[in-house]
């Protein structure tokens, strides 16, 4: 997300910091290719002058001139201004549901996930919160919409349940029925699933405004597909004059380069952005953070949520196993592949590089040497053309074994040669890794990207996962030991 509005303010403040002074001038060009650069975005034209100006009364002028590093400063001002413009206030982007059974009520237009929505926020309040939640469907007209939301509520997890279909009965019955339902079974939450149509009809908004006046909803939440644009910004304004709209998810933001509805939403609207949601599976749903997405636009990552991704997929068996091979200086092929495994579920290589720090110039480094996510598959796959033998003992590995093992993964002999040499490498940090001037190291990187020791262990569920961070092994990415997966010790082609 954000990829192109990234790319091109990269390209911008790479002009800017190369400098040792900047003039009025200077910035006022900068300013204008930045306008140009978010109008290209499809953030909508009021905001962008707002932007722009905003950014101009700090830019131009003394603040800047005398700074000693004026390129950073102009960087800086800039990112405060998209703080701003995306909502500054944290408290805000929390879904109020601490009163049990508390109501939240799904709008939106038909197609923009709505449904698949219900149960990302579902599967969230029931693994993140620990919350017992009832997903009801009042959408009557759609074919088996009900039946989709029902199979979500199964796939979401053991707390969350579905309210039993009853043919013919209209949407204001159900959601009585399903309140009624929430406060019998105990339920913390009840999320309302409401009906979309293709475009906004006076039909629709009567039943949704109906449906919050029984429900008294405690949130009622727009779900808006990123993909329309500013069209999604204007479905936006016309619901919140309807309905006491409190926040706005958006949807299929893994596939919005562009990112302009999400920078003119919270200006046009005035609603905060709840959640943003990339994927299909019941786990692509990411909290919105005013912060942390401005730092992804202007290339400098993310950190805080790369450590929290890592720590949802952290299992505490798996570290202690390998916590004691790391004892004994072991590091083996089948370790290597849980580490490939363990980023894609982080989202591959793409996923993981856009939440670091000069995330841009990693992309372009990627995409010279020709590196994307399936280099990850590859990798495994050579792997598990091994026999179990030589992945706990890759030393018995000769000429004529990585040869069928290329000839099983559908490889060459110098891709089998290119993973044992990484392999090496890393099982050569691992063994680093066991003295406390390795774990000095890893404490000291993470603090330098702002993560102090007791976050590290808040978010990795009250202690220091064994060896380290899940997915994170030694002073870089799982599998990048100072370089690329399948470029070991750089970014160079071999």
């Amino acid at each position: 997300m954000f990829d192109a509005l990234s790319e091109r303010l990269g390209s911008i403040f790479d002009g800017l910091t190369g400098r040792g002074a900047l003039s009025d001038k200077d910035v006022s060009e900068a300013l204008r290719e930045i306008r140009v650069a978010l109008l290209e975005a499809d953030v909508a034209l009021p905001v962008v002058k707002e932007f722009v100006e905003k950014v101009k009364t700090r830019a131009v002028g003394e603040e800047v001139i005398r700074s000693v590093k004026p390129g950073q400063q102009v960087i800086k001002i800039v990112y405060d201004a998209l703080v701003d413009m995306l909502g500054a206030d944290e408290e805000e982007s929390h879904l109020r549901v601490d009163t049990p059974p508390a109501v939240v009520m799904m709008a939106g237009l038909q197609g923009s996930g709505k449904t698949t929505t219900t149960g990302k926020i579902a599967k969230r309040l029931a693994d993140r919160g620990k919350k017992k939640v009832l997903l009801a469907s009042l959408d009557v007209r759609r074919p088996a919409a009900m039946e989709q939301l029902a199979i979500l509520a199964k796939q979401a997890g053991e707390t969350v349940s579905s309210l039993p279909i009853i043919a013919g009965q209209l949407p204001a019955d159900i959601a009585r029925r399903a309140m009624q339902a929430a406060k019998i079974g105990g339920y913390d939450v009840l999320i309302l699933d409401t009906a979309g149509r293709t475009s906004i009809d006076e039909q629709m908004m009567a039943e949704a405004a109906e449906i919050a006046a029984i429900a008294n909803p405690s949130e009622v939440l727009l779900v808006a597909d990123a993909l329309t644009g500013q069209d999604a910004v204007e479905t936006a304004r016309r619901f919140h004059e309807r309905l006491p709209l409190t926040g706005l998810v958006l949807t299929r933001m893994d596939g919005d380069g562009r990112g302009g509805a999400a920078l003119s939403m919270r200006a046009v609207t005035g609603l905060p952005i709840k959640f943003l949601g990339v994927g299909e599976k019941l786990d692509g749903l990411d909290a919105f953070d005013a912060k942390r997405v401005a730092g992804r636009i202007l290339g400098q990552g993310d950190i805080v949520s790369l450590v929290e991704k890592a720590a949802e997929h952290y299992d505490a068996e798996k570290a202690e196993r390998m916590a004691a091979k790391l004892k004994k200086g072991e590091f083996d092929l089948e370790d290597l592949a849980d580490q490939l495994r363990q980023m894609q579920r982080m989202g591959g290589l793409g996923g993981i590089m856009g939440m670091m720090p000069g995330v841009r110039k990693a992309k372009e480094a990627m995409a010279s040497a020709n590196v994307d996510d399936r280099i990850l598959k590859r990798q495994e796959a050579i792997i598990y053309s091994m026999t179990r033998e030589e992945r706990r003992k890759p030393a018995i590995l000769n000429a004529s074994r990585r040869k069928r093992i290329a000839a099983g993964a559908g490889v060459e002999v110098s891709d089998v040669n290119k993973l044992l040499k990484m392999h090496l490498q890393m099982a050569t940090m691992m063994k680093k890794m066991r003295t406390k001037g390795g774990m000095k190291n890893l404490l000291g990187m993470a603090q330098q990207a702002g993560i102090s020791q007791s976050d590290l262990a808040k978010m990795g569920g009250g202690a220091l996962p064994p060896g380290g961070l899940p997915g994170l092994s030694g002073n870089g990415l799982p599998g990048l030991p100072g370089g690329l997966p399948g470029l070991p010790g750089g970014n160079k082609k071999k």
